[in-house]
């Protein structure tokens, strides 16, 4: 099954063999489009180029060079994505240089940063282009894209990750075993947990970066964990919304390096990082999941907190090398992206890790902060419009966001016991903090991401550092 290169993307030709190899791996065959309706010149123009020899090419593009359109931007670059020819690729990019006036030549992923970073009218034909050209690829991205479908983004940023509708496939009920018999995690693996209802779940990421999706019922609680490898974000949802469940699966598309889920019942597309259909007929009904609360820690810390927690098991049903820090080896080891975004902001590393709070009451304000932040700062308290809260991080580095009110806290213990200004001491639970009077503080969603995929999902985010 095919998986995303986990190398840094530099230059157009290295682009071009990555993905043509992806291409040639998801069997890439031209398939008749006799059911869908005709396209204009141009965009048939383009989406023959994919079609022909280079020779029978030269004509096409002829086409395109004498009535060039600003708004066929976003087509030529898809095009030049998907050819498996470098020649008509190179005069695609030719003809880029020439009309845009731009040198930047074969850097492929230069060229849709510099596309993003323009105002580009979409043409009418392009939801229908994106379906006909993705559609050979694999027929199920044809029903994604079509000029009916209600789209909340750009679909010119909307970008082919590499492999097929769940090519990166998601564990659906996935088995769990004791901790006792998860002989296979060292203390200082990476895991990803979590607690609803007093069902306790231990994910490693050595696991997840597999998988990117696991869905389930978690103390009578359907769920959908998922872990976008690319922008670094572990995210618990519930999928049940209004008594309907949405079952949702790996789109292989990315918007802003962020990958996008589908739901299999609308194929609409849904944003990771904000738990919303952006792009389908669910995106104009506005449906938001609900966030949980999920914790990235260590498996010797969550073991010590939670003896009785079930732990995933290596028995998935699929043949992968789970070895602590193999899967995404060569990207997590660099600061360089795999994909482009629109702007990138210099005050972190790209890949320095934030935890980032959006809260339903004031969706419109997010909030990142650094986590070497917290590291040195075990007790923060912060506030979103009237909604106070406590960041709490323990010895492991693991961040635990509670809501506050009026209590001011001074101490964490880095274990079980916070200390508040007037000397109460609360307890520290998955779910809240708890006084000895029986005041309890709700915990809060909250979750780990890369600084640049959650800058470029929230540009107007706010930054502690």
């Amino acid at each position: 099954m095919p998986v995303r290169h986990n190398r840094p993307i530099s230059s157009f030709i290295m682009f071009a063999l990555s993905v043509g190899l992806s291409v040639l791996l998801l069997g890439f065959a031209v398939r008749a489009s006799a059911q869908q309706p005709p396209l204009g010149p141009l965009p048939q123009a383009l989406y023959e180029v994919l079609k022909v020899t280079p020779e029978e090419a030269d004509g096409l593009l002829d086409t395109v060079d004498a009535n060039w359109n600003p708004r066929i931007i976003p087509m030529v670059l898809d095009s030049i994505y998907l050819s498996r020819s470098a020649l008509v690729s190179l005069r695609m990019l030719r003809l880029l240089d020439k009309h845009t006036g731009q040198a930047i030549g074969v850097d492929l992923q230069q060229w849709y940063k510099w596309m993003w970073q323009q105002d580009i009218p979409m043409h009418p034909e392009y939801p229908a282009f994106k379906s006909r050209i993705y559609g050979l690829v694999d027929p199920e991205f044809a029903g994604y894209f079509s000029p009916q479908r209600t789209m909340k983004i750009r679909l010119d940023e909307v970008v082919w990750g590499g492999v097929r509708q769940d090519g990166i496939p998601p564990l659906h009920n996935p088995e769990m075993i004791p901790a006792e018999k998860a002989t296979y995690l060292a203390d200082d693996n990476v895991i990803f947990g979590l607690a609803v209802n007093g069902d306790v779940r231990a994910y490693p990421k050595r696991i997840l970066a597999w998988h990117e999706m696991f869905t389930d019922t978690i103390g009578g609680t359907t769920v959908a964990g998922v872990y976008c490898t690319l922008c670094g974000a572990m995210i618990v949802y519930e999928s049940t919304l209004d008594g309907v469940k949405h079952e949702l699966g790996t789109s292989g598309f990315l918007y802003r390096s962020n990958k996008l889920m589908y739901d299999k019942a609308t194929q609409s597309l849904w944003s990771t990082l904000g738990g919303e259909a952006v792009i389908g007929p669910l995106a104009e009904k506005g449906i938001r999941l609900k966030r949980g609360s999920v914790v990235t820690t260590t498996w010797g810390e969550w073991r010590k907190r939670h003896p009785q927690t079930q732990v995933l098991s290596l028995n998935t049903g699929h043949q992968r090398d789970y070895s602590e820090g193999k899967a995404y080896q060569d990207y997590f080891s660099t600061d360089e992206l795999m994909f482009q975004v629109p702007e990138r902001d210099g005050r972190l590393a790209n890949k320095a890790e934030i935890v980032g709070l959006v809260f339903a009451q004031a969706a419109d304000k997010p909030l990142a902060i650094a986590a070497d932040y917290l590291k040195t700062r075990p007790v923060h308290h912060d506030s979103v419009n009237d909604l106070t809260f406590v960041v709490l991080t323990d010895s492991s580095g693991a961040n635990r966001v509670y809501q506050s009110d009026a209590v001011t806290f001074t101490a964490f213990d880095g274990k079980h016991t916070a200390t508040d200004s007037e000397g109460n001491q609360w307890t520290l639970t998955e779910d809240t903090l708890s006084a000895g009077n029986g005041q309890q503080l709700p915990r809060l969603p909250a979750h780990r991401a890369f600084w640049f995929g959650w800058y470029a999902a929230y540009p107007h985010t706010r930054l502690v550092n």
